[in-house]
């Protein structure tokens, strides 16, 4: 299958072109098309599976049938729960939408909000956003959420473990009831069903591989060992697998000091 066998119009189908992709990965086969029959989708997708293309094509498909009135609102929002995660997602926006006449923008803390307000300002279609921002703006009355028209919660189950839950029930409150709802997450655990239940209206169920697999690529070995030898049998896998890169997780700060050190 091609891009063009999904139903994109020719302008998106000439910006995936300038990226140099042909095929669709097996999440935007899936995806795209249910997205352009305006159906809210709860979908399992891990991250470097290309689903970022998979919401964000039809998205802005959707939001180019309309014609622009002089006075943008945000018509989507998109949320994630890191600042990098939300950068990346618009740059895949903006790529996309090149050839279209809709506006995007970022928002995320940790920055100044003075230019992400003054962009806003000047009327955007499509918000990404992380939600500790998104709610401070919104407190301080510099963002409507009224005119949304399509969510997007992308890696749910990660916001959820960091602790996102009262702000997305927060969000939530303030969007239209009428909206196209797009939920994406690594895995279909019983905290995101239960989150999904409360958000997306008869969605459709998309999986691009088995229910909290482990990836096929990863060789793993468990070994069962005292606590006082941990260190130093690290240590000899290391010298005898001759390691160039290791990434260890340590319980503590102080075991990871105290393996450092070693």
């Amino acid at each position: 299958m091609k891009f063009n066998n999904l139903g994109l119009i020719p302008l998106l189908l000439q910006a995936v072109n300038d990226k140099g992709y042909t095929n669709p990965s097996p999440i935007q086969k899936k995806a795209i098309p249910l997205i352009l029959k305006r159906k809210d989708v709860l979908a399992s997708a891990q991250t470097g599976t290309g689903k970022t293309a998979g919401f964000t094509l039809p998205l802005l498909q959707i939001l180019s049938k309309k014609s622009i009135s002089h006075h943008r609102k945000i018509r989507a929002l998109i949320l994630t729960p890191t600042r990098e995660l939300a950068a990346q997602i618009y740059d895949n926006v903006f790529e996309y939408s090149k050839y279209l006449e809709l506006r995007s923008t970022v928002i995320f803390g940790g920055v100044n909000q003075n230019p992400q307000v003054s962009k806003i300002r000047n009327g955007i279609d499509i918000l990404i956003a992380t939600p500790g921002r998104l709610l401070d703006l919104e407190n301080q009355r510099l963002l409507s959420l009224r005119n949304v028209e399509i969510l997007v919660l992308d890696e749910a189950d990660r916001m959820l473990d960091m602790g996102f839950q009262r702000d997305i029930n927060k969000i939530m409150n303030l969007l239209p009831i009428n909206r196209q709802n797009l939920l994406f997450s690594a895995t279909f655990s019983k905290e995101i069903k239960k989150l999904a239940k409360g958000i997306l209206n008869n969605p459709v169920m998309v999986e691009t591989s088995p229910q909290n697999t482990t990836v096929e690529a990863i060789i793993q070995y468990v070994y069962k060992v005292d606590k006082s030898k941990k260190s130093s049998l690290i240590i000899q896998l290391i010298k005898e697998g001759n390691w160039k890169q290791v990434l260890v997780f340590t319980r503590t700060k102080h075991g990871a000091n105290n393996l450092c050190k070693k």
